[in-house]
């Protein structure tokens, strides 16, 4: 069987690795991902037996991917892990999907190992385990009160420096270590990457749709599904088309 290690830290990443080479020699890792969107496209191009997702990742959460893979890769069964998160546990107590809390203890995981090998043997299916534990997980994520969102950015134009409204943002595309912000009146560099914005952006308006990608819903004009999964967005205010990529439609598909 093959697994995907999703987890931020880099510490942790290893240390559930390694407790994973014990408790299941026969395992093999085929990715080991350190932020959401890296993890749902390792989801999509190597659709591995098993995913063991951290929930609070940057950018895309484990619940996003874990809520993609119902389209992306529907055989793979899913292993939250989390810090102690009783909105979590209790969605968790009612689904077919099993958790492990961090830190992770050899006898926790062992029988979470005994119980993704039990259903793996019986065939049993996911789908519909992970499309009920996702809509939980995101009704009672909703439930909370959550910080409240960027309103406004300073980003670079030269030597000038502007004053940027989110509501005037069209998309955020990455820029090595910065992110460029672009508008219906140009481009400005922001000197945050990419991977931290989505943590501040409102996520009922801002989605990424590509690993380099953030857009404004309210700035798409439509969009287009090619033959090979892709989605090609097209912009009000703006000439250019940005591409959706095929692992990301299967979350922009509920925007």
């Amino acid at each position: 069987m093959t697994a995907l290690v999703a987890e931020d830290e880099t510490l942790l990443r290893r240390a559930l690795i390694e407790a994973l080479q014990v408790a299941w020699p026969q395992l093999r890792i085929v990715a080991e991902c350190e932020d959401g969107a890296e993890a749902l496209e390792a989801l999509a191009e190597h659709c591995p037996d098993v995913a063991f997702l951290d929930i609070r990742m940057p950018g895309l959460t484990g619940l996003d991917i874990a809520a993609a893979a119902v389209d992306v890769s529907p055989q793979t069964q899913i292993v939250f892990v989390t810090a102690y998160d009783q909105h979590a546990i209790d969605a968790f107590e009612h689904g077919a999907i099993d958790y492990l809390l961090k830190p992770v203890t050899p006898e926790r995981l062992a029988v979470t190992v005994q119980r993704l090998q039990a259903r793996r043997n019986r065939g049993q299916s996911e789908r519909d385990a992970l499309t009920e534990l996702a809509q939980r997980l995101t009704a009672n994520r909703s439930a909370r009160e959550d910080k409240p969102a960027l309103t406004w950015i300073t980003a670079s134009a030269g030597r000038e420096t502007r004053l940027i409204l989110i509501d005037d943002v069209a998309y955020f595309r990455a820029d090595n270590k910065y992110t460029t912000v672009v508008t219906a009146d140009g481009e400005a560099l922001l000197r945050k990457p990419i991977r931290e914005l989505l943590d501040v952006l409102d996520g009922s308006r801002f989605k990424q749709i590509h690993r380099s990608t953030i857009v404004n819903l309210k700035a798409i004009a439509g969009i287009v599904r090619d033959d090979s999964g892709k989605g090609t967005v097209r912009l009000r205010d703006r000439p250019e088309t940005l591409t959706v990529s095929q692992p990301f439609m299967a979350l922009f598909k509920t925007m």
